[in-house]
């Protein structure tokens, strides 16, 4: 397994030009194991947040089932995260991402950031686990190295395979480099590090979850969003309270 300990600087030094890093057991593969069948349960009783031809989406859902939780605050995940970002980090949301089989529709070039609302954070940071293997065919992700650095960028369409191409043209002639993993394995990726999926084509469901954090000290800019709007935040304040709690708080 990779932990903080074990994390090489050449990881390290990867993350940080490229945006995105392979890191290869994150989790046991018993502990991939326990967390699939915790998060099939999961589903089977948490309402979708969103439900599309993309992907299926569960939003914050370490707050309504423990086993969930137990992997959202797996510690392997929160300190190598604050290690390759390098500052103190707080959790922003997690949620599970599934792709029906044969669910014909890709998720297109994007960067996540733009969608949250943030108005100071440098050095977001998504952990992408496994929970099944995700060869190329079961619709892994394709990341585009140091398109991290375009932090000037509006949200774009993950349903439109244009969007992101015709809002910052240069990145059509950018290498791109597919991520195909094993259960437990987990790709870590930087909040403006355009990537994309593939549809999934095999006959079993793709199951990922994703663990979201941001800068320790990030503030809510008040821009909409499905994790902040009912909490009643004051725009221009600390993004704070139980639902973001700090990395220290509970991973070490």
């Amino acid at each position: 397994m990779t932990t903080a300990e074990t994390l090489s600087d050449e990881k390290i030094a990867s993350y940080r030009q490229n945006g995105f890093v392979h890191i290869p057991g994150i989790l046991s593969p018993d502990e991939a194991s326990e967390f699939y069948d915790a998060a099939i349960s999961a589903m089977a009783r948490i309402p979708k947040n969103s439900a599309r031809p993309i992907f299926d989406q569960y939003v914050n859902v370490w707050t309504q089932d423990e086993g969930m939780k137990r992997l959202t605050f797996h510690p392997n995940v929160a300190q190598v995260a604050e290690k390759l970002a390098g500052v103190p980090l707080r959790l922003w949301h997690d949620q599970i991402l599934t792709k029906a089989p044969h669910n014909n529709a890709a998720t297109e070039y994007h960067q996540d950031q733009p969608y949250w609302p943030h108005a100071n954070a440098t050095h977001p940071i998504s952990a992408w686990i496994a929970l099944c293997d995700v060869p190329v065919e079961k619709g892994c992700m394709t990341f585009i190295p140091g398109s991290q650095r375009r932090t000037d960028l509006p949200p774009q369409s993950l349903a439109d395979p244009r969007s992101l191409m015709d809002i910052a043209p240069d990145f059509v002639w950018y290498s791109r480099i597919t991520v195909p993993l094993k259960a437990g394995d987990c790709t870590f990726h930087h909040g403006r590090c355009a990537h994309m999926a593939t549809p999934n084509f095999t006959d079993d469901p793709r199951v990922a979850h994703v663990v979201i954090f941001t800068d320790a000290d990030t503030i809510y800019s008040g821009k909409r969003h499905i994790t902040t709007d009912p909490l009643g935040l004051e725009t221009g304040g600390p993004l704070e309270g139980d639902l973001f709690p700090r990395i220290g708080d509970y991973a070490r």
